[in-house]
This record gives C-alpha cells, sequence and structure tokens, in this order.
C-alpha cells in the first residue's frame, strides 16, 4: 500500500529535475515508428522519412538495416549515405553490428536504426542494439527507429495471448518511454492478411486486437511526455490520454458496486482503476474492518490502492486526483432525500470542488 502526503517538492527533487531537463536538451531527439504487426510498412515510413530530411538538407545516415529489404525499401537507400555494420561471427551465427564508433566520428545529425530488436554479439560494446540507439543519444545524434509491438518486453505476454507466438528479442518499454515522437504506423487489414505460414496474420480479429495494443501504448507515451513537459514547467496537470478512474473508500462506501463499475470502465476504456482512502483518527474497529474489506476487493480487481495521510478530506482527494491526472471520480454518498436535511459535509464540499472530474455518484450502504 502506498502512503502519500501532500508535499511540495524537496531540494534533492528539484535537483534532480534540473539535471533531467540539461540531459533532455543535450541529449539527440528519438522518434519511433511502431507496427503493430509485421509487414505494416513501419520501414518504409522510416527510411522515407530519412529521404526527406536530408532533401530539407539535414545530415542523415543509415545506421543499421535489416538483412532482406523490400525493393522499395532499397530504393530509398540508395539515396541515403550509409555507414557499413560489422559483420561478426559467433557459434555458428552471423551478426551484424552497428559501427559506433564510426558513427561517433561521423557524428551525423540523424541517424536511421533499422531492427531495434535485436541483439549483439556476446562480448559487444552493449548486449543489444537499443543500448547502442542510447549511445548515440547521449552524444547528441538524433534518432529515427522503427520497432514492432510483438518486441516490446512488456507487451510480449498480451501479443502471446492474442497469437500464440512470442518473439525471442525484445526492447524494454521504459525506452519508448524516452521517445520525443512516436508513431503508429497503419494499414488496412486486408493488406496484412494472409497465409500464416508467409508471415501472414490471417484472422482479422488478432490484427484489431493487436492494432489496439499499439494505440493504446502509443498514448501511453503521448501521456508520459505531456507529462515531463508539464513538470519541468511547473504546470499541474488536470488530464491525460487514457481514462484513468478513482474511488474514494470509506467504511461506509457501497465498495463493491463502485469498484466493480470502475473496473467495468477501466476495461471499456482501456484505463487504470485507482483507489484511494484518507486516514481517520479515532476509526473504530468495526469500521477498520469494512475499510480493509473494501481494500481487499480493490487489490483483486487490480486497483492501485493509496493511503491519504492528510487533515482535510476534500484536499487530499482533490490534490491527489489532479497529481495523478484522474478523469472520472466514483464517490460514496447518503441518499439524495436525506442530503438537504443536515449541514453540508465533506462529500457535499468535495462533489462542489471537483469541476474538473467527471463524478458518479453511489448510495451509501444502509446499516444492518
Amino acid at each position: 500500500m502506498e502512503s502519500r502526503t501532500d508535499r511540495r517538492p524537496d531540494p534533492e527533487e528539484l535537483l534532480r529535475r534540473v539535471q533531467a531537463d540539461e540531459r533532455r536538451k543535450r541529449r539527440g531527439r528519438l522518434k519511433v515508428f511502431l507496427g503493430y504487426v509485421s509487414r505494416v510498412g513501419k520501414s518504409f515510413r522510416m527510411f522515407d522519412e530519412g529521404r526527406r530530411r536530408k532533401e530539407r538538407g539535414q545530415d542523415v545516415v543509415v545506421g543499421a538495416v535489416q538483412s532482406e529489404v523490400t525493393p522499395d525499401i532499397r530504393e530509398l537507400l540508395s539515396r541515403l549515405d550509409t555507414i557499413p555494420e560489422i559483420a561478426t561471427r559467433h557459434a555458428g551465427r552471423t551478426y551484424q553490428v552497428m559501427d559506433l564508433a564510426a558513427l561517433f566520428r561521423r557524428h551525423p545529425e540523424v541517424c536511421l536504426v533499422d531492427g531495434l530488436a535485436y541483439d549483439n554479439p556476446p562480448g559487444s560494446r552493449n548486449p543489444q542494439r537499443w543500448q547502442d540507439v542510447e549511445e548515440l543519444l547521449d552524444r547528441g545524434i538524433a534518432v529515427i527507429t522503427a520497432v514492432n509491438l510483438q518486441h516490446i518486453r512488456e507487451q510480449q505476454g498480451e501479443v502471446e495471448r492474442i497469437t500464440g507466438k512470442r518473439a525471442a528479442n525484445s526492447v524494454p518499454q521504459e525506452f519508448l518511454h524516452e521517445a520525443d515522437e512516436i508513431e503508429v504506423v497503419d494499414a488496412p487489414p486486408d493488406a496484412l492478411r494472409g497465409p500464416t505460414g508467409q508471415g501472414g496474420t490471417a484472422d482479422p480479429r488478432q490484427l484489431a486486437e493487436l492494432r489496439e495494443l499499439a494505440l493504446l501504448l502509443a498514448a501511453d507515451v503521448v501521456d508520459r511526455q505531456l507529462q515531463v513537459y508539464l513538470d519541468a514547467h511547473g504546470v499541474a496537470a488536470r488530464w491525460g490520454a487514457q481514462e484513468r478512474i478513482l474511488v474514494c473508500l470509506t467504511p461506509r462506501s457501497n465498495a463493491v458496486e463502485m469498484l466493480r463499475s470502475g473496473n467495468r470502465n477501466k476495461l471499456r476504456f482501456h484505463g487504470a482503476l485507482l483507489a484511494a482512502y484518507v486516514e481517520q483518527p479515532g476509526i473504530g474497529a468495526e469500521d477498520r474492518a469494512r475499510l480493509e474489506s473494501h481494500l481487499a476487493l480493490a487489490r483483486e480487481l487490480g486497483a492501485e490502492v493509496h493511503s491519504l495521510q492528510a487533515g482535510d478530506f476534500v484536499a487530499a482527494i482533490l490534490d491527489f486526483a489532479r497529481e495523478q491526472r484522474i478523469t472520472q471520480l466514483f464517490l460514496g454518498h447518503t441518499a439524495r432525500r436525506r442530503r438537504w436535511r443536515f449541514s453540508r459535509g465533506p462529500i457535499d464540499r468535495l462533489i462542489d470542488a471537483a469541476e474538473e472530474f467527471d463524478v458518479r455518484i453511489f448510495p451509501h450502504q444502509r446499516a444492518e
């Protein structure tokens, strides 16, 4: 369980932000073409962008090419400068390794890198090609690269569930989170369907699911880019690229209905489900047991559970919701007919103040 307090950044955190901002300024820009399935055309798009940038006057070189290329890609390569890869044999297998030393000496403005998920042979400067790309970026060289969804490490389990296959090589999703730009390369499903023995994906349902995964991954990258920008400029974000649902729990909450409804929305919108409660002094044993039952259900449904340490219930929930870029707020309330009989309580004040969120009200459980 994560415990949070309302706080301002400490000096060490501010220093880390300054250092991260300086690193971004020195670092080359990274653009990723993401394909949701093989043969979608991501490599062509990458090399074609390199051609267009060269025609605009940028110094563009090709740092890595896949072993087999189509005629249209071969034609594009003929218009671009290439730093030849180094052929290395290990354990009976031939590897094509990027010539980092030559690229560092040339120091182009832009380097095109295909086959991002390739492994380098043992003893290489870096075990994997994406780590070579990190070095290019750290030296101020912009990189345009291409990768398929099946090679994103954290997505491989879901891709395997859909297709029954798992790629041998992978790139950590965190690498994509460093991208300055990500573009999902789309293609009509009819162009991708074909005999599975020829690399085709025959099932249109699979294509639709894979495409949706790629779009959601790209949305997550954009969301993180936005958050980094806002943090660097001291701007508080109150929205994001995906639905983020916060269920506010109390001992009397109708937790089953609230959490299950929140979980349905999470699955429907491919968003995130969070559950939070504000610690209150003097809570009785019965209420504590009821609250713990609610939290257990939240964890069972895969929600992020947060304990908020704050004196004011309304401020704690609102500050946390804004920090987490919540889009939907689920609240428990007494029956509407009782609302006006008593002075306005914290839930009433929270409803009034939560103007930037979609708020859904659930009646409290009836006392037994």
